[in-house]
């Protein structure tokens, strides 16, 4: 199977949650349905919730999930051999449209998830900021003294402002949200996000909207009070670490952790990134500017493809000055 595998591309899955909009559209210059609003473009998705379909090679028109069933290790990699085991693709990407803030929220660990959700996986996840509205801002954390108590006795009395640490960002930023952070991306804001395959999000306030039916979306007071790190303190926007700089060439690491790793390269046209898939994990690229080959196939911003782990040699050729998302795991 192994000499079968090549870069794959997919359509995406589309979600039309009530805080979505029309700027992977009018931004992106994505092709949406001719009405209604877009929040999630599940780009590479293996979820029962939603599977994405590949589009190129001997797999066209196979879901995510059929592909994995008929390639198994050879196509996540040893390293993800505990996802495999549970029957799991282990990563999910997505594109958010924020035009409207998203709840105030938190994701279980693996842990919780699994005693309280059945084979479904935690969600440490990360985002980078691709557009963002003058003064965007995220939820990130809590502010400095919070505790459970006070911050139960804030959702009851509707008044959890106290507790809601605000950081402001711009495009080109990342963040990095492990299982048990308090969050909210809100509104003029769109971005990527790299997650762990899983769909479940508890939520503690939703701002007092209604959702589609005219009624209040479902809260999950007491299973995020459950999973809330409350020791996730005013944390900060960081900066990328450098991991290799040249004339025309820069490699950033933005997130590592035990699920993934997710850099960012920067190429100038013509320079090339060489590397090797040896069996030991997938890797997911994404153009978020520009335009590249990797080995025979062309892709273009903003556009995610999977190399399978088993893939042997690859090489990823700008075209045109491009920006890119790299993502695998690392099990050292």
């Amino acid at each position: 199977m192994a000499n079968q595998l090549y870069p794959m591309i997919f359509t995406p899955v589309l979600k039309d949650y009530i805080w979505g909009g029309r700027n992977l559209e009018t931004r992106l210059g994505r092709a949406l349905p001719a009405e209604g609003v877009i929040a999630e473009s599940w780009e590479i998705a293996g979820h029962d919730d939603g599977t994405s379909t590949v589009e190129n090679g001997r797999f066209a028109g196979w879901p995510l999930t059929r592909v994995h069933a008929e390639v198994g290790i050879d196509l996540i990699g040893r390293n993800n051999a505990w996802a495999q085991a549970r029957g799991k693709f282990p990563l999910l990407v997505k594109l958010l449209d924020a035009n409207t803030p998203l709840s105030v929220q938190v994701h279980p660990n693996d842990a919780y998830a699994l005693a309280h959700e059945g084979n479904e996986l935690g969600k440490s996840e990360m985002w980078v900021v691709l557009h963002a509205e003058p003064d965007a801002e995220l939820i990130l954390g809590v502010k400095s003294g919070t505790t459970a108590d006070a911050f139960r006795r804030g959702i009851e009395e509707g008044r959890l402002e106290p507790y809601l640490h605000r950081v402001a960002v711009t495009s080109g930023d990342h963040v990095c949200v492990p299982a048990g952070t308090l969050h909210a991306i809100m509104g003029g804001l769109i971005i990527a996000e790299i997650q762990q395959n899983s769909n479940t999000t508890y939520r503690v306030y939703d701002w007092g909207r209604m959702g589609a039916d005219g009624r209040p979306r479902p809260l999950h007071v007491e299973k995020a009070l459950d999973v809330i790190d409350f020791d996730r303190v005013e944390p900060a926007v960081r900066q990328p670490v450098v991991l290799a700089e040249e004339t025309g060439f820069r490699r950033e690491q933005l997130c590592r952790n035990r699920y993934f790793v997710t850099e960012r390269l920067v190429l100038e046209p013509g320079v090339e990134f060489e590397n090797q898939r040896d069996g030991d994990t997938l890797e997911i690229w994404g153009v978020l500017a520009g335009e590249v080959s990797i080995n025979q196939l062309t892709l273009g911003a903003v556009r995610f493809c999977l190399l399978p782990a088993a893939l042997g040699e690859f090489t990823v050729t700008a075209r045109q000055p491009a920006t890119l998302l790299r993502t695998y795991v690392d099990a050292s």
